[in-house]
C-alpha cells in the first residue's frame, strides 16, 4: 500500500518553500489531512521569536498525541536547527530531527529513521516542488542566510551568512514553473535587497528583475523583505519603472527614532528611511507594506511616542506590529533597560489601533477603482462570496477581496479578471467582476 504523509509547515513562507520542496522529494507518498492516519508526521519548525517556537513545540506535542503506531514523526527546520541538542534530549517523542541544510534528503531521512544535520544551510538546488495553496502563484527563493547584524534577531546564528542563487538558476525555475501554469510571483529572502552582494555585485536585484521581465509568461511580481541599508534608489526607481513587477514595497523599518535604530543596529538613520519611503510613496498605484518591533531594550516613551506620531502619518497601506522578543545570542538579550511587559503590552494595544485604522483607509481609497484580481477559492465569510486578492498584493497576508457579482458567469480560480471595487466591509473590499484580462 502507498505509504501516506501528513506535513505542517510553520513560521514565514521561506519555510513554506522549503516544505513544499520536502513534498516534491516524496511524491511517492500520499498527502492526507488527517495525521493520525499519517505513516510519516514532518513538522517544519520556527524559531525566530519566542510564540514562534512555542506554536512549534505545541504542534510537535499535539502530533505526537495524535499519532498511530509505528508511524515516524520528524522535525526540521529553524526550531530543530538552533536548538538541536537541547530538543534530541528533550523530546524522546520525536524519532528523528534535521535542521535547515537537508531538505532535499529528506527521503533518505526517512528511510534510514536517522538525525541528519548538514553543516552548511540547504540552498535550493531542484525545482521537483509541491506548490501548495495556489495553482497560479508560487514564491520563489533568492537566497539563504544575512549578513546584517539587527540586534533582536537570531536568524544568522543559524541560517548563517548570505549565499544567493544564481540569476541563471532562479530564471530556469521561474520559466520552468510557467510552463506549469504559474503565472504570479512573490521573490524573496531574509533580506532580499542584499541578493548577490555575496558576490560583490550591488546591483543584483536590479539584473534579476531584467531577466525576469523577459520570460514569456510572468504577468505578474513582486518583492518582499527589503532592507533599508541595501535598498537603493536606484533599486526603488526600478521597480517603479517596471512592467512585469508591481509598485509593491515590503520594508520592514522596525523603528523611526534614531537612537532606537542604532541599539537595533540597523544601519540606516530617520533621514535616509524618509528618503526612501517618500520616493516608494510617489510610484503611481504604490503600496506600502512595514513591521515594527514594540519593546526593544531601551525604548523609551519619548521613542515610542516619535513611532506613533509617525505611524499616524498614513503612509503605510499595512503594518505588522511585534512585540520584542528576547533571544539568546543576540545583541539584545544582553542589554540592560529591559521594557516590562505590561508597558509593551500597553503600547501594542495602541498601535493595533493604527494598524486597523491604516488598513481601513489603505482599502477605503480603492473603493470605486478597477483593478486585476486573482479568484483564490471560497471566501472565508460565506459561500455566497468568491474570495479573491487584488493582484499587486502578496497572497494571504495583504487580504481578501468578497466578489459578489460577476458579469461574465462562473469564474474559474487561479484566474485573473478585472474587477470594479464597490464598497468597503471592515478590514475587506467587496467587488463585481466586470471581465476578463
Amino acid at each position: 500500500m502507498q505509504k501516506t504523509l501528513y506535513l505542517v509547515s510553520l513560521g514565514c513562507n521561506k519555510n513554506l518553500v522549503d516544505s513544499e520542496i520536502m513534498l516534491g522529494k516524496l511524491g511517492s507518498y500520499k498527502l492526507i489531512n488527517d495525521p493520525k492516519n499519517a505513516d510519516v508526521l514532518i513538522v517544519n519548525t520556527c524559531g525566530f521569536i519566542g510564540p514562534a517556537k512555542e506554536e512549534s513545540l505545541n504542534t510537535i506535542f499535539e502530533l505526537h498525541a495524535q499519532r498511530k503506531e509505528d508511524s515516524l514523526l520528524v522535525v526540521a527546520g529553524c526550531l530543530s536547527e538552533r536548538y538541536k541538542e537541547e530538543l534530541a534530549k528533550e523530546l524522546p517523542e520525536v524519532d528523528c530531527f534535521t535542521g535547515v541544510g537537508d531538505y532535499s534528503a529528506i527521503e533518505e531521512i526517512i528511510t534510514t529513521k536517522q538525525s541528519r544535520f548538514s553543516p552548511r544551510v540547504y540552498l535550493q538546488d531542484t525545482y521537483e516542488r509541491t506548490i501548495t495553496g495556489s495553482n497560479a502563484h508560487a514564491y520563489i527563493k533568492l537566497s539563504e542566510g544575512c549578513n546584517q547584524q539587527c540586534s533582536f534577531c537570531a536568524i544568522p546564528s543559524f541560517k548563517g551568512k548570505l549565499q544567493s542563487r544564481s540569476v541563471e538558476d532562479i530564471v530556469k525555475e521561474v520559466e520552468y514553473l510557467c510552463q506549469k501554469g504559474f503565472y504570479d510571483f512573490s521573490f524573496l529572502s531574509q533580506d532580499s535587497s542584499s541578493y548577490l552582494r555575496d558576490f560583490e555585485d550591488s546591483d543584483g536585484l536590479i539584473t534579476l528583475i531584467d531577466a525576469i521581465e523577459k520570460i514569456k509568461g510572468v504577468k505578474s511580481a513582486r518583492i518582499l523583505y527589503l532592507y533599508p541599508t541595501t535598498t537603493s534608489n536606484k533599486l526603488i526607481k526600478r521597480i517603479s519603472s517596471s512592467s512585469i513587477f508591481h509598485n509593491y514595497f515590503d520594508m520592514p523599518i522596525q523603528h523611526i527614532n534614531d537612537q532606537m535604530l542604532k541599539r537595533m543596529k540597523r544601519g540606516a538613520s530617520k533621514k535616509r528611511i524618509l528618503e526612501q519611503l517618500k520616493l516608494m510613496k510617489s510610484a503611481p498605484g504604490s503600496f506600502l507594506r512595514t513591521s515594527i518591533i514594540v519593546g526593544h531594550p531601551g525604548e523609551t516613551k519619548d521613542e515610542f511616542n516619535e513611532l506613533l506620531s509617525f505611524l499616524n502619518e498614513g503612509l503605510f497601506d499595512r503594518i505588522s506590529i511585534f512585540a520584542y522578543s528576547d533571544e539568546e545570542g543576540t545583541f539584545a538579550y544582553d542589554m540592560k533597560n529591559k521594557c516590562d511587559k505590561e508597558v509593551i503590552n500597553k503600547r501594542i494595544e495602541i498601535l493595533d489601533e493604527v494598524v486597523t485604522k491604516s488598513i481601513k483607509e489603505s482599502l477605503q481609497k480603492e473603493v470605486g477603482k478597477t483593478c486585476k484580481v486573482i479568484i483564490e477559492g471560497q471566501s472565508s465569510e460565506h459561500d455566497y462570496f468568491m474570495g479573491a486578492r487584488m493582484l499587486q498584493w502578496a497572497p494571504e497576508i495583504d487580504g481578501e477581496i468578497l466578489i459578489n457579482d460577476s458579469n461574465i458567469g462562473a469564474l474559474e480560480v487561479g484566474k485573473t479578471y478585472e474587477a470594479q471595487i464597490t464598497q468597503r466591509a471592515g478590514e475587506k473590499l467587496i467587488a463585481t467582476v466586470t471581465k476578463t484580462t
